[in-house]
């Protein structure tokens, strides 16, 4: 089973929960892998270069080279997921709420630096020249395909956060871990998978 991460800041907090979920879907008999999207973590691609589509073909790139059957997309994640194989999504999410969630984080930033900003004046940046949202460098192109995409409606099977209980670990100010949640989660996507 091929994971595809959460995207950009909720990739950080869930980050442990991820790892956690991979560990008892091996306890299930589930082999999993959790590469990369270029240009994050140990990735040697530049951040600034990627769009939407080059972490889409990645992650079928990814697939085809692990022989996955199968695909967990988590939260922003499953904008990327190939749509070629059977998916699970968990608490799946537009690209707009990906986009508006970086762009409220960098508002918060530059007031509390003393830098006025808006979310219409980011906006404009972001589409025509990239700009840089919560430490995370986005091209124009990524910009403008997170601000468009929606989800795939093919081939997927939606877990919500209240299927395994608990809040989000995507809400919490901080990184975080439940392991039970963590547990509910690699159940259920057993349990779909038999």
């Amino acid at each position: 089973m091929l994971i595809v991460p959460a995207l950009f800041d909720e990739a950080n907090k869930m980050r442990h929960f991820t790892v956690e979920i991979m560990r008892a879907l091996d306890e299930a008999g589930i082999d999993t892998m959790l590469p990369d999207l270029p240009g994050t973590n140990e990735s040697c691609e530049v951040l600034a270069d990627q769009s939407l589509s080059s972490w889409q073909s990645a992650m079928v790139g990814a697939a085809a080279y692990f022989e996955a059957t199968h695909v967990l997309a988590l939260r922003g994640g499953a904008l990327c997921a190939p749509s070629d194989l059977p998916c699970l999504r968990y608490a799946p999410v537009k690209g707009v709420r990906v986009l508006n969630a970086l762009l409220r984080a960098q508002t918060l930033a530059d007031r509390e630096a003393g830098r006025e900003s808006t979310r219409e004046q980011l906006s404009e940046q972001g589409k025509s020249a990239g700009l840089t949202l919560a430490g995370y460098t986005l091209s124009p192109a990524m910009f403008r395909q997170l601000e468009e995409a929606n989800l795939p409606g093919h081939s997927f099977c939606d877990i919500a956060q209240t299927d395994i209980g608990g809040g989000g670990l995507w809400l919490r100010a901080e990184p975080d871990h439940d392991p039970d949640q963590a547990r509910a989660l690699a159940r259920i996507v057993a349990e779909r998978l038999a």
